[in-house]
């Protein structure tokens, strides 16, 4: 079990538009879903929102008494439409390998589902030490106390509320929803144009 006083360096990252532009997947998805139930969906329109938990999106869509049940339904559905048509971001693989290069672990903490977001993972080859999920803004300071991390990597405000929570050091990537000015108003310590910027500024934080 990890702690808050662990000394290894202890660096978690978000998943979505973080580490993987999962639009194409969540895009197919949604329009499976769609096709399944018979209700429309825009999914252009919520491929542009991503960070919160689908919860928040499917309530947009389907009357309150059923989000949960279609949860349930997009959740079995996904591997099937959204892992083949995910990729990576850019320096993902690259930023997980220098936390790790470094001596240090690479702790990935989402709000996805967590059975999905390994299978994410497994599919890209991100080797990450460890996955958490179902975990959204402050909640994911849960996650980042419990394997003291003590820097949290995402591109959503919520991921910048996490790691203040959790009193980690805030790095955002301007890759999803969320452009840098919105990142640095909610107080992000450092904000990158994106994960391929991550390798140069782990070693100058090191140094």
């Amino acid at each position: 079990m990890a702690h808050m006083t662990s000394p290894v360096l202890t660096v978690g990252f978000d998943l979505d538009m973080t580490l993987i532009d999962s639009r194409p997947g969540i895009h197919a998805c949604y329009l499976a879903l769609s096709e399944r139930t018979g209700t429309y969906i825009d999914a252009d329109l919520a491929i542009t929102r991503l960070g919160p938990p689908l919860e928040e999106e499917l309530v947009n869509w389907f009357p309150g008494d059923q989000v949960a049940a279609m949860a349930d339904v997009y959740r079995e559905m996904y591997p099937t439409h959204a892992i083949a048509a995910t990729p990576a971001m850019a320096g993902a693989h690259e930023a997980i390998a220098a936390v790790q290069d470094a001596g240090g672990r690479a702790v990935v903490v989402t709000a996805k589902y967590e059975p999905n977001a390994k299978l994410h993972l497994k599919h890209l080859g991100i080797a990450a030490d460890a996955v958490i999920g179902d975990l959204w803004a402050e909640r994911k300071a849960e996650a980042l106390r419990e394997y003291g991390a003590g820097v949290y990597v995402g591109d959503h405000t919520g991921d910048v509320r996490g790691a203040r929570i959790a009193d980690a050091l805030s790095v955002a990537v301007a890759t999803g929803p969320c452009d840098a000015e919105e990142l640095r108003t909610a107080g992000a310590d450092v904000v990158l144009a994106d994960l391929t910027a991550f390798p140069d500024w782990l070693d100058r934080y090191r140094s």
